[in-house]
């Protein structure tokens, strides 16, 4: 038995959508015949809402798109966008009703929401609506978008839903020249962090095709690009809280550079749209070691190809720290400046 047959439950759902607004829904989805999700949005006064919080302010859009990824096995749960300004006044209830009531299309008999405090209001605006409020003690899930915002979204992880996760997740790249370690600090850090990591493509490229040397052409290397690229979007999708990544696409130019002596526009866009939360770079101070797939062994050449890396990041503005030493030392400062990163 139902209370009605349109229910509606909407908010700014700010930062995002987490696990208490989730079990909200999946309840309220219960208790009606079709369940009206409504998303409203003022982007200048959320603005200004995350000023000092420690999550960055996610548009509307994203936030629709969430509940959409959450609702999509629940045909009879619709998700809405609704502009509803804040003024502080009485009236942006008005007018953000008004609003649920065109995009809803059909009277409204339940409106749910965790708060006691609205029911006063809801009478005023929905006269022929039940107000229904969902554990308003927060004893399913002891979370509130207030918390995430003054706490901080890692301190509160396990509270966002995993289609959410992803979004906030740091990533971690991890580059040098050959040699350096940066397979190993790779998967040792995401060992230590439990959490996935993606290893370089390159290589696996040319382990599969038998070797490097001599037999490289320019289409391999935006076809490495691009497959590396879906891993990390693939691993991103199972990262606890932290991503760990070997190489990218300027290690790519850059390889393509040192074979070839072409520097290919295709992967400057590449480069162009990537984004990192940290940047490592591990110095070639370590033995090198030849392991089939390498072709620049030189201390002289390591060091020339080090600085060419280098100078190919500064030209993009991207501010990387540097990670030298025996591998213990390596992995000490590895861990410290990723649990600042996290922990910021």
């Amino acid at each position: 038995m139902t209370l009605g047959k349109v229910g509606m439950y909407g908010g700014k759902f700010l930062p995002f959508p987490h696990l208490g607004h989730v079990y909200a829904m999946i309840k309220a989805s219960t208790m009606v015949d079709e369940l009206h999700i409504i998303v409203s949005h003022d982007t200048m006064y959320e603005k200004k809402l995350h000023e000092h919080a420690k999550v960055d302010h996610v548009g509307f859009t994203m936030r629709v798109r969430w509940w959409t990824q959450l609702t999509k096995d629940l045909p009879h749960v619709h998700v809405h966008q609704v502009y509803e300004g804040q003024t502080g006044e009485f009236s942006d209830w008005e007018r953000g009703r008004d609003g649920i009531v065109k995009a809803v299309g059909k009277p409204i008999d339940v409106v749910f929401s965790s708060e006691h405090a609205y029911t006063p209001i809801f009478e005023k605006i929905y006269p022929k609506a039940k107000h229904v409020v969902i554990d308003a003690t927060r004893e399913a899930y002891s979370i509130s978008g207030t918390k995430i915002r003054t706490e901080g979204v890692m301190r509160h992880w396990d509270m966002i839903p995993k289609v959410i996760q992803p979004h906030f997740a740091k990533k971690v790249v991890i580059v040098g020249t050959e040699s350096c370690g940066k397979s190993t600090m790779v998967k040792n850090l995401a060992t230590l962090y439990n959490t996935s990591y993606v290893e370089e493509y390159g290589r696996t490229f040319y382990e599969d095709l038998g070797g490097c040397e001599g037999i490289t052409i320019p289409d391999d290397y935006p076809e490495i690009a691009f497959e590396h690229k879906y891993h990390e979007k693939m691993e991103l999708q199972k990262a606890n809280k932290v991503m760990f990544i070997d190489t990218e696409a300027t290690v790519t130019q850059y390889f393509s550079r040192l074979y070839l002596g072409e520097q290919q526009p295709i992967l400057d866009e590449i480069m162009k749209r990537q984004d990192y939360d940290l940047w490592i770079f591990l110095e070639p101070d370590v033995e090198w070691v030849d392991d089939g797939t390498r072709s620049f062994g030189e201390q002289k050449v390591r060091e020339e190809n080090n600085e060419l890396l280098k100078v190919m990041l500064r030209e993009q503005g991207i501010e990387f720290i540097t990670v030298s030493g025996d591998y213990s030392q390596r992995l000490d400062s590895c861990v410290k400046h990723v649990n600042k990163l996290i922990n910021e």
